[in-house]
C-alpha cells in the first residue's frame, strides 16, 4: 500500500504528559549525555536540518527534535495540515529529512523496496545502480535465496548510504462490537485489506435486515478503477469490489482460497505461471441504486484485459500501480489440454495438470476459450497462463494486490472511450471516476464489480456498498451481509466514541495510544498483530546539503534512538532496519551512537 506519513497516531496533546522522561532540547543543551561523553552541540556551531511532516505526528516529531537536538543539530520544522500539502512539499524536494511510512500490503520483500528505492520507482528519489542490482538480484530469488540478498540491501540502503532512517514497525489492530458481531468471523490480516465477506453478526438473523457499519478516515477516493490509486482512500473498498487470480493469507501465504482460481501452479523455471479460473462468479452493477446481476460471468478475457492494462503504463491517465506489474509479459489462454500434461510443476514432482487437478470435484476433461462454455460439472474449465520477463516469484504477491483486481473488459472499454494522450479532466470522464458515484448532479453509476460487493452511491458522510448477487452464491464465500456502510470519520478519536456508542461495529486501524481505552471496554474486543508498516525518515537525495553528503545524512541515522519511541509508545512499537524489516529478518540492527555523530557531523564541517 502505500507511501504516507503517519497517519493522525496522535492529535492531541499527549506528549506533554506521557514523554515526561524523553530529554529536552533545555536538557541536552546544556549536559552531557548519560554516558558522560560531550555532546557534539558543546563543541561547534549547530547544524540546520529541516524535518517535514504532516502536523498530526506531534509525538514523533518532537522524539526526532529533541533527539536530534541532543546530537548537535538546529531542526526546523516544516508542519503541513494534510497529506496533500506534505507531498507537496516532498516533491518540490523542500526538506532535508521527511517523516515517512510504507505499508507492505502485498506481503513479499520486493513491493517493500522496489517502488521507493529503485531508480525510476513510483515513489522514488534515489538512483543507485548497486541498490538496483540488489532488488532486481532479491526478485528472482526464492524465500530460502534471498535472505542474505536483501540483508546486503539493508546494509547499502541504510548503513552504507544512509539513504533512510528507520523508526519504528507499527502493530495492525482493529476493535470489534462483540455484542453486535461475531469476532470470530472477522479476520484480521497482515497484509491484505480487511475482507468484508465473512463478517457475520452475532444474531444471524439481521444479515438482509441491518447494514455492517464500518469506517475509514477518507471520504475522497482516488479512484475505483484498481490499477489507478494505490492509497488508504480505496484500497479497502477495491479489495472488496474485484477478485483476483490469487489472494493471501492472514499471514501472508499465497492461496487460491476466495479469489477467481480453483487452484494455480508454478511452470519449472519460474517463468510460467498457470490459474485455473472459476465460472461461478458474475459481474454486479447498480440499477437504481440497487445491486443487481448483470449476467455476465467474470471469465479469461477478463483476466487477459485487466492485467495487460495494469502493466501497460499508458493505458490510462495517471496510471499509479503499473510497476507492480512490469515483469508481466504476457496473459493469454490455454485451450490445449495437453499442454497442461507436458509442463512441469517448478517443484519437479508433477504436471502442471495434477496440480490444477488437484482437490477438484470434476477433473479436467476440456479447457475452453469462452468463459459462457466453461462448466465446472462437466470438466470444462478456462485456464490461463502468464508469463514473466525473468523469473520471478513474487509475481503471485503482485497479483493479490487490488491493483490486479479482474474488471469487466465489456465495460470498461465502452467507458474509457477517450484518447489517453490527450485526456482532458475537464472533459473526460473515466471508468471509476468518484464523482460517477457521488450523490449530485454528476452521479452516473458504471462500475461492474466482480468482487463480493459493490459500491452503490457515496456523499461526504459515508458510502453504501451492495453484495454482488452473482458472487460465489451457496458456498462459504458468499458475502454474509447484505448491505456495508463505510463511515467517514477522519478524526482517531470521533472514529473510538463512534465505535464505544455503537454508530460503528468496527473500528480498523486502530491506534496504539487507543488500545487501554478499548480493552477497558467490555463490549469491544481488540485484535492485533505485527503489521507490515514501516516508518521512517527519507533523506532528500535530489537538493539541499544532504543529497551531496553522506557523512551528513549519517549524523542523522546514528542520533535516532528506537528506544524511545519504544518507550513513548508502552513497547507497542517494533524496532525496525528497512521496510524490509517485517517480511525478512536480516538480522541487521540500527544502534544510536553519539561518537559515530560527532565523527560524522565533524567531516560534515570539514567540508564548509
Amino acid at each position: 500500500m502505500r507511501k504516507t506519513s503517519l497517519l493522525a497516531l496522535l492529535l492531541t496533546f499527549v506528549l506533554v504528559a506521557s514523554a515526561c522522561s524523553l530529554k529536552t532540547k533545555t536538557d541536552v543543551a546544556n549536559k552531557p549525555d548519560n554516558s558522560g561523553t560531550t555532546t557534539a552541540a558543546q563543541n561547534d556551531t549547530r547544524v540546520d536540518i529541516e524535518l517535514l511532516s504532516m502536523s498530526s505526528n506531534e509525538s514523533e516529531i518532537n522524539i526526532i527534535r529533541d533527539q536530534l537536538t541532543k546530537n548537535g543539530f538546529n531542526v526546523k520544522l516544516n508542519l503541513q495540515p494534510d497529506y496533500g500539502s506534505f507531498k507537496a512539499q516532498e516533491d518540490g524536494g523542500n526538506f532535508d529529512i521527511a517523516l515517512s511510512s510504507w505499508t507492505t500490503v502485498t506481503g513479499n520483500p520486493d513491493y517493500a523496496v522496489r517502488s521507493l528505492f529503485k531508480t525510476g520507482g513510483d515513489y522514488s528519489i534515489i538512483s543507485d545502480p548497486e541498490l538496483d542490482k540488489l532488488i532486481d538480484e532479491a526478485a528472482t530469488e526464492t524465500p530460502e535465496q534471498y535472505t542474505d540478498t536483501y540483508k546486503q540491501l539493508e546494509q547499502h540502503l541504510v548503513f552504507d548510504k544512509a539513504y533512510i532512517a528507520p523508526l519504528y514497525i507499527s502493530l495492525k489492530s482493529q476493535a470489534v462490537n462483540k455484542e453486535v458481531l461475531n469476532p470470530d468471523t472477522v479476520r484480521l490480516s497482515k497484509s491484505r485489506a480487511l475482507a468484508w465477506e465473512t463478517i457475520d453478526f452475532k444474531d444471524t438473523s439481521k444479515r438482509d435486515k441491518e447494514p455492517l457499519i464500518l469506517t475509514q478516515s477518507s471520504s475522497v477516493l482516488t479512484s475505483l478503477d484498481p490499477i489507478k490509486g494505490n492509497d488508504g482512500s480505496i484500497n479497502q473498498l477495491n479489495t472488496n469490489m474485484y477478485v483476483r487470480l490469487i489472494n493471501l493469507t492472514d499471514d501472508d501465504k499465497i492461496t487460491s482460497d476466495g479469489s477467481l482460481s480453483y487452484n494455480h501452479s508454478i511452470a519449472e523455471g519460474n517463468t510460467e505461471y498457470y490459474f485455473l479460473l472459476r465460472d461461478d462468479i458474475s459481474f454486479a452493477k447498480i440499477d437504481n441504486k440497487q445491486a443487481v446481476d448483470t449476467g455476465e460471468r467474470v471469465g479469461a478475457d477478463d483476466v487477459i484485459f485487466s492485467l495487460d492494462r495494469a502493466k501497460d503504463k499508458n493505458s490510462v491517465p495517471d496510471h499509479r500501480t503499473y510497476s507492480l506489474h512490469e515483469h508481466i509479459k504476457t496473459i493469454e489462454t490455454v485451450t490445449d489440454l495437453a499442454a497442461l500434461d507436458n509442463v512441469k510443476q517448478s517443484s519437479g514432482k508433477g504436471s502442471i495438470r495434477e496440480a490444477l487437478d488437484a482437490g477438484l470435484d470434476t477433473k479436467i476433461k476440456e479447457l475452453v476459450a469462452d468463459k459462457n462454455q466453461a462448466d465446472h460439472t462437466a470438466g470444462k474449465y478456462q485456464v490461463v497462463k502468464l508469463t514473466t520477463t525473468e523469473p520471478f516469484p513474487q509475481v503471485l504477491n503482485y497479483l493479490a494486490h487490488q491493483s490486479a483486481g479482474i474488471v469487466s473488459k465489456k465495460q470498461v472499454e465502452s467507458i474509457n472511450t477517450y484518447d489517453v494522450a490527450k485526456f482532458d479532466v475537464n472533459k473526460d470522464i473515466p471508468y471509476g471516476d468518484q464523482n460517477t458515484v457521488t450523490e449530485g448532479s454528476k452521479y452516473n453509476n458504471t462500475l461492474y464489480a466482480s468482487g463480493p460487493y459493490i459500491l452503490s452511491y457515496k456523499n461526504d458522510y459515508e458510502g453504501i456498498f451492495y453484495k454482488n448477487p452473482g458472487y460465489r452464491k451457496g458456498s462459504k464465500f458468499e458475502p454474509k451481509i447484505a448491505t456495508v456502510k463505510v463511515r467517514f470519520i477522519a478524526d482517531s478519536d470521533s472514529a473510538l466514541s463512534a465505535l464505544r456508542s455503537g454508530e460503528i461495529h468496527l473500528y480498523y486501524g486502530v491506534p496504539e495510544t487507543k488500545y487501554d481505552t478499548i480493552e477497558s471496554d467490555s463490549k469491544l474486543k481488540l485484535q492485533s498483530i505485527e503489521s507490515n508498516a514501516v516508518s521512517y525518515l527519507l533523506f532528500n537525495t535530489s537538493n539541499r546539503d544532504v543529497a551531496k553528503n553522506e557523512d551528513l545524512r549519517k549524523a542523522v541515522l546514528y542520533s535516532i534512538n528506537q528506544d524511545d519511541f519504544l518507550q513513548f509508545y508502552s513497547n507497542k512499537k517494533i524496532k525496525a532496519v528497512s521496510t524490509v524489516s517485517p517480511i525478512v529478518k536480516t538480522g541487521n540492527e540500527l544502534t544510536a551512537d553519539p561518537a559515530k555523530v560527532k565523527e560524522y557531523l565533524d567531516k560534515y564541517k570539514a567540508t564548509k
